[in-house]
């Protein structure tokens, strides 16, 4: 049998307006890669353009390598063209290749304690999940609070500032996050229906922690920062005038623990009327947390356990924290939990946001070399510079411009680096201007827990971003609100408050 070709499916059309319709495809695919990474090519033509300017009068080239690198990952971060992890591996890379560091020098930068605790906080946090006490400490506040969305993001705050201002806010957020996530699920397990409710709960453990830690000396790295530079720039052993700058515990409470209570409903309030939350009662998640509570019966030996390691890594935080680190604590606290067989490698693994991680680690390193290079210091000194041909040299003019110049810092490296850079540069400005090194001192302290702006400005907001609800520009939104708050509010307590307590 012969077969016969068949030629009923041979096109006889020309093959170039299939070419050219494949051509057509392509051109509006690139368009649209184009399109999508516009902010991508804007911030690496904008660097470009930077560095091929003139270094400025006072600054190294490293130094002003440093700031553009910086600016370029700003525009990055707020825009989020690419993966923030990208970003952070973008810092890393560019330290290399840019400033001409050794690269094992860079991979130390981006280890260190507080790179460290971040990472061992979030796998404590996984830990805690794992056991299902988040959903008692929930079922706690809510039980205070009442079902209210409202009243839930207060009494979340308030617990949150309460602990943060002892123990400091990375231990907390990574606490409380699990909790809020427990709320947020119990509403709705599609992340869309509850993004304003995720992004009140999730805003309020951040805000809560940041404000809060302002509170005591044991509150941040910042806080013990100042009071150093008090005793050794104007204590003069067996000069009793100048025993007032040995500021104390108590004294530090004094001037700054009613700052974060004041803040406490006003932030409630910012978060509320920013997001407007899809539901203003979360009722139907407490019936369902209560049921779950229920139907798990009473605390086992476990959940004791776990309990019971807790308070022991929240102990050793507390009093041997500056002898071991805080990092080396939380790590230890995750072998305990991974020997003892509370958690499992594989939950942690799957539940820690290792971007984060690496993250918050290129953001702290490249805070180091802001510090090194000069940069910060070289912003600082042209910040202040511009005071005095326009009055801002005595009084509250200066106190806010000296609150806007350790925002402005903060916001772009650690709250710790911060203070260790401008404290010095501020308090020889008061001594200058002739005013009290103890206002302007507690005034750049607290300014530099206003870093509300990006998701690296905290290790909280860090924390809460990793839970996957919150956008980065969700960070903006709410965070300029917040500065003008938390400045208005410093402001009049150095003016109204302060000068009942001291000079």
């Amino acid at each position: 049998m012969q077969l016969k070709p068949d030629f009923s499916k041979l096109s006889l059309a020309p093959a170039w307006p299939r070419r050219g319709r494949r051509r057509s495809r392509a051109i509006r695919s690139l368009g649209f890669f184009l399109w999508e990474k516009r902010w991508f090519i804007i911030a690496i033509l904008l660097g470009i353009f930077l560095l091929s300017m003139p270094v400025p009068e006072g600054l190294t080239r490293a130094g002003w390598i440093t700031l553009v690198m910086s600016a370029v990952a700003i525009v990055l971060f707020v825009t989020e063209p690419i993966p923030l992890p990208t970003v952070a591996l973008m810092i890393i890379a560019g330290q290399v290749l840019l400033l001409g560091l050794d690269s094992t020098t860079v991979a130390k930068s981006l280890m260190n304690d507080s790179v460290l605790f971040i990472m061992g906080s979030l796998m404590l946090a996984v830990a805690i999940v794992k056991q299902k006490l988040d959903k008692r400490i929930a079922y706690l506040i809510v039980r205070l609070t009442g079902t209210k969305t409202i009243n839930v993001c207060f009494g979340i705050s308030l617990v949150s500032g309460l602990l943060a201002s002892v123990m400091g806010e990375h231990t907390v957020a990574a606490m409380m996050l699990p909790v809020a996530i427990t709320l947020i699920t119990l509403t709705s397990s599609d992340p869309k229906e509850v993004r304003k409710l995720a992004a009140v709960l999730l805003f309020s453990i951040s805000y809560g922690c940041s404000i809060a830690g302002i509170g005591t000396p044991s509150g941040g790295a910042r806080n013990a920062i100042m009071i150093d530079y008090w005793r050794q720039f104007f204590y003069e052993p067996g000069n009793p005038e100048t025993e007032v700058y040995l500021i104390d515990y108590v004294t530090w409470i004094l001037y700054c623990y009613p700052i974060f209570l004041v803040q406490l409903p006003f932030v409630t309030g910012i978060l509320y009327l920013t997001f407007k939350p899809e539901t203003t009662n979360i009722s139907r998640a407490v019936v369902k947390l209560r049921r779950q509570i229920e139907n798990e019966g009473p605390m086992k030996s476990a959940d004791w356990i776990a309990i019971g390691v807790f308070l022991l890594i929240l102990l050793a935080w507390i009093t041997v924290s500056d002898v071991y680190g805080l990092g080396t604590i939380a790590v230890s606290g995750v072998i305990i939990f991974l020997v003892i067989g509370l958690v499992r490698w594989e939950d942690v693994n799957s539940g820690v946001n290792w971007g984060v991680v690496l993250l918050y680690a290129a953001a702290i390193s490249l805070g180091i070399q802001m510090k090194d290079t000069g940069a910060a210091l070289w912003l600082a000194t042209g910040f202040l510079d511009l005071l005095s041909p326009i009055g801002v040299d005595s009084g509250p003019a200066l106190w806010a411009a000296v609150s806007a110049l350790t925002t402005g810092v903060t916001n772009t490296m650690s709250n710790g680096a911060a203070v260790a850079v401008l404290g010095p540069i501020t308090l020889k400005l008061a001594t200058a201007a002739g005013e009290s090194p103890i206002v302007i001192g507690f005034i750049t302290a607290v300014s530099s827990a206003f870093a509300y702006l990006p998701v690296i400005g905290t290790p909280a907001c860090t924390i809460v971003y990793s839970s996957g609800y919150l956008k980065t520009t969700d960070f903006f939104v709410v965070g300029f609100r917040m500065l003008i708050l938390s400045t208005a509010i410093l402001i009049l307590a150095a003016t109204f408050y302060w000068p009942f307590l001291g000079p």
